[in-house]
């Protein structure tokens, strides 16, 4: 694995004090990955669509101050001081610290905002960690005016890596490849791809809502979840399984054959799932209106010839997902049927988006 290429080169200019804000998405895992291993190097390949409306906006303010050993950040999470999350980013700048040297030379103000729960099962990780990689990305681009775009965005992606894994996935868009895959050109472990190939007009702008079963806290980390995976009983079939299906679902995105689509994205919800409950020891992150939501889904399909299905990622809530023409009716179903299912009636429209923006 080269990453030598991430390493951050000779700083050409001086920057003495800077602020840069970046919305970066969340994204929806179509076919998942559950186990890595270190650094943050997935045990398969995984594709997912970016979103738009759930998304994190964060601002880092650099004050430029004397070289230290230590690495000296602020944070704030919409508006307040959060402890909590400070371990994470520490351990994320320590992971990242040997190709973003630079950051040893300013004190950091991060403040951030989500426009969805934290925590919850819907790829907070992902933006934010993505939302704080192209911050950073940001000041290395004033320092080394020479980087391209492409140089960016890759670099961005390796970063957020280092800090969630689905994070990679949520610096471009509409689709994005994460993890090497002999189908998917230039794919890599390292960083997120954007899907080489021509989508099918089925596909574009496809619609996703996410219904909110549960808005607090996951039981099971993903972390501990992943590491469930090494003495997992069924984890090399289940890698297996994941690539194969990665090299099905690229033919299906290109040749729009959605009934195949609807079929593999449950599956791998349902894989996922299963991978949890079968670990040990065994969980279970799924609601009884999970399974509420997922058996009116089924029968809202049959009844009205739909290509409505759900995805889950590591957590209660339910993704659905249908094509825009669809968008009316399935609005109608997921009001009047779905939302009496989640927490406070709540759910998001969500649709596919284009990626990390700078405001």
């Amino acid at each position: 694995m080269d990453t030598a290429q991430f390493i951050s080169k000779s700083n050409n200019n001086s920057v003495e004090k800077a602020s840069f804000t970046w919305q970066t998405p969340s994204n929806i895992a179509l076919v998942k990955y559950w186990g890595k291993s270190n650094p943050q190097i997935p045990k398969n390949a995984s594709i997912s669509f970016t979103l738009n409306n759930c998304h994190t906006i964060t601002t880092i303010d650099f004050d430029k101050k004397e070289k230290s050993e230590t690495v000296s950040f602020d944070l704030f999470f919409e508006g307040k001081q959060k402890d909590a999350f400070k371990p994470k980013i520490a351990e994320f700048f320590t992971r990242i610290q040997e190709y973003c040297p630079y950051i040893f030379d300013y004190k950091m103000t991060i403040n951030s905002e989500n426009s969805f729960p934290h925590s919850s099962g819907i790829a907070s990780s992902a933006s934010g960690l993505s939302a704080i990689s192209m911050c950073l990305m940001s000041l290395e681009s004033e320092l080394n005016p020479d980087l391209s775009v492409e140089e960016i965005n890759k670099k961005a992606s390796f970063l957020a890596r280092l800090g969630s894994g689905s994070a990679s996935r949520s610096i471009e868009g509409p689709m994005v490849v994460w993890g090497n895959h002999p189908e998917i050109a230039g794919s890599s472990d390292l960083f997120g791809v954007q899907f080489p190939y021509k989508l099918h007009t089925v596909f574009e702008n496809y619609q996703d809502a996410i219904l909110l079963v549960d808005k607090g806290e996951k039981q099971v980390s993903s972390t501990v979840g992943h590491n469930l995976m090494h003495e997992h009983p069924y984890a090399e079939s289940r890698f297996a399984q994941a690539n194969d299906n990665l090299g099905k679902m690229s033919a299906i995105l290109q040749n729009g054959d959605i009934k195949a689509f609807v079929n593999l994205v449950e599956s791998e919800a349902l894989t996922l799932h299963a991978m949890m409950m079968t670990s040990n020891p065994y969980f279970i992150l799924m609601k009884p209106n999970t399974l509420e939501i997922i058996n009116k889904i089924w029968e809202y399909r049959t009844e009205n010839d739909s290509n409505i299905c759900f995805t889950l990622d590591a957590g209660a809530n339910v993704h659905v997902l249908y094509p825009e023409v669809e968008k009316e009716k399935v609005n109608q179903f997921i009001e009047k049927e779905l939302s009496k299912y989640c927490q406070k009636n709540q759910y998001i429209y969500d649709s596919v988006g284009s990626g990390a923006s700078k405001k």
